[in-house]
């Protein structure tokens, strides 16, 4: 995404950081750069406002513990990524197969990661 001006960093790198800008996981410099952009960059700022809202709403909404069957289905599919390495041993990208679960009322739920 780009609004159409000129910034120093650009528009993608903002809202690909936005995360870790909110959870202030970026060092000093990163964190000055993104809320320079943001401070001109008004479809940037829109983005992140609305990312502090559902934060706000999820955070608010999410009192409770996950079911003990969500929480399975998840670490399952955590156990299912699987690394695959290319013939020189290096590390190829992990990527996650293909799980099918059953659903709370016997059937099957379907075919995904949770």
């Amino acid at each position: 995404m780009s609004c159409g001006n000129h910034h120093d960093t650009n528009c993608g790198e903002v809202l690909a950081n936005l995360y870790l800008f909110i959870d202030r996981e970026l060092d000093d410099a990163s964190r000055s750069e993104i809320q320079h952009h943001l401070d001109e960059c008004a479809p940037c700022l829109h983005h992140h406002e609305l990312d502090l809202l559902v934060r706000q709403l999820v955070a608010r909404s999410c009192t409770e513990p996950a079911p003990q069957l969500l929480r399975e289905r998840v670490l399952l599919s955590i156990r299912e990524v699987v690394s695959v390495s290319d013939p020189t041993g290096r590390k190829a990208e992990p990527r996650v197969t293909e799980t099918r679960y059953q659903g709370p009322l016997g059937g099957t739920g379907g075919v995904g990661p949770f």
